[in-house]
């Protein structure tokens, strides 16, 4: 299981939070163009709640952030007595991390188009696919906790 754990942390995350964005802003950055370092602490900070959250995954879920190889258990510990989405969470503030490392209107695009992807498959895909699965422990653990983070 812990390498398709970092197999799916690779492809999922791994390439819409880092290497799209990362590619994007050194592709468009010009010569001698500003590069803000400030935004690192945001994807240094998202890192470090996205690992947190793969790790529960993988410990309490007995599962992967993968479709293909979910939990096992509703996760509820950690970053998860939070939000309910505290990986979306995460990866969003690594987009907007690098979004003002390189002062990118591209990638401020790009964030947000995938934050409202995100959204879209939480409310359409996700949460209905747990109600099935996880039934009234599910419900108890949506009515106490937000869906982000308001």
């Amino acid at each position: 299981m812990f390498w398709r754990a970092l197999f799916a942390f690779l492809v999922l995350p791994g390439v819409v939070a880092i290497a799209v964005p990362a590619w994007y802003g050194v592709s468009t950055l010009r010569p001698g163009g500003p590069f803000h370092v400030i935004g690192l602490w945001p994807v240094a900070i998202g890192l470090m709640m996205l690992l947190w959250c793969v790790r529960d995954f993988y410990v309490a879920g007995k599962g992967t952030l993968a479709p293909w190889a979910p939990p096992q258990n509703l996760v509820t510990t950690g970053l998860y007595r939070h939000s309910r989405n505290p990986m979306y969470v995460a990866v969003a503030i690594m987009l907007l991390g690098w979004t003002l490392c390189f002062a990118s209107r591209g990638l401020a695009i790009y964030s947000t188009c995938v934050i409202v992807a995100f959204h879209l498959r939480v409310v359409f895909g996700e949460e209905p696919w747990l109600a099935r699965t996880h039934g009234a422990r599910w419900e108890a653990y949506r009515s106490r906790v937000p869906r982000w983070l308001l």
